[in-house]
């Protein structure tokens, strides 16, 4: 069986880009809050997502929406109109994280499937028996907190196939647990849609072309000239702890698990997912692009080997321009 590979598009631009390098499926969201990428001018409305739902189905290609937020008592009625835009526009599945999302999703629309996003924190097979049974999820997206071994098991006795993250920016919170951002800004990520939100942000420019950015006024880093500024989070900025300035928290690098396909597939995993929505049609195009010669080598070669190039592009496009395995290669549990 071949992994599927799902990849991000936060435009109609990066979607355009995912079909033409051959993603089997592209996840996208709402341009409004039920979903973690809220950023000013990306997403899609109602309208594109329609379109994009055809632009996909004519190259074979299926759309995934997420809808990975919690909604607040007070808001409940935009979750549950978008969960109705969606299933009305065609799209082949809802990744949801809420319980009672899942349950109006299950009871409207049992015909549209739904995947438990990686926001709804479920790492074991008993957790994944509870969404199975009482929501009828088809899939799961696991945490980005899992070694491979705990992955296999995972695999070994879930009742729903399993995706994974496969490449992308890495995150030091338990996805659907984030309170760093809250602490800072007083907006929850989980119920906002953004680590960061762009009113909280600001840049400021000193001499000698330096840059310092700050996050709700408070110092997340400091740039110097010629030096790549990410975006700002408070888990990536550097601080000073100890006499020393450093990535206190995480250091920007992102999750590349090219050398872990045959143990993934040979695990059962059903689909790979690309991290990246908040990011532009090149590095969609560019990885994306990898991934599909990958994976298309996974199925012909043996043994399965990584080529040199493959790495280069990643590492071009990487946070911090490096990679790594993260928890996969973690050897306790």
């Amino acid at each position: 069986m071949t992994m599927e590979l799902v990849c991000p598009a936060g435009s109609q631009a990066a979607l355009a880009a995912a079909l033409e390098q051959g993603a089997d499926a592209v996840y996208l969201g709402l341009r409004n809050s039920t979903n973690a990428r809220a950023f000013p001018g990306l997403n899609f409305t109602p309208e594109a997502l329609a379109e994009a739902v055809n632009q996909a189905h004519a190259r074979g290609c299926k759309i995934y929406l997420a809808l990975n937020t919690y909604p607040t008592s007070d808001h409940m009625a935009l979750w549950k109109n978008s969960i109705d835009t969606a299933a009305n526009a065609g799209v082949d599945a809802l990744i949801i994280a809420e319980m009672s999302l899942l349950d109006y999703a299950a009871r409207h629309y049992p015909g549209t499937p739904r995947h438990l996003s990686v926001q709804g924190s479920a790492t074991s097979p008993a957790a994944l028996r509870f969404f199975h049974e009482q929501f009828g999820i088809a899939r799961a997206v696991l945490p980005r907190v899992l070694s491979l071994a705990q992955v296999e098991r995972v695999c070994e006795k879930s009742p729903v196939g399993i995706e994974v993250f496969a490449f992308g920016s890495l995150c030091i919170m338990v996805e659907g647990r984030c309170h760093l951002s809250s602490y800072v800004t007083g907006q929850s990520p989980n119920c906002h849609g953004v680590c960061s939100p762009a009113h909280h942000v600001h840049w400021e420019e000193l001499p000698g072309d330096q840059r310092r950015v700050r996050l709700n006024k408070v110092l997340i880093d400091e740039f110097k000239a010629g030096e790549s500024a990410s975006y700002p989070t408070v888990c990536k900025g550097r601080y000073l702890a100890g006499g020393a300035l450093f990535y206190a928290l995480e250091e920007p690098t992102s999750l590349n698990t090219l050398s872990l396909l045959p143990r993934l597939a040979k695990a059962g995993v059903v689909a790979l997912k690309i991290e990246g929505r908040q990011r532009g049609p090149a590095y969609v195009a560019k990885v994306t692009r990898v991934w599909r010669q990958a994976l298309d080598a996974l199925q012909q070669q043996e043994p399965f080997v990584v080529r040199p190039e493959w790495q280069a592009a990643l590492t071009h496009v990487a946070e911090g321009h490096q990679t790594t395995l993260g928890p996969y290669h973690r050897p306790w549990h």
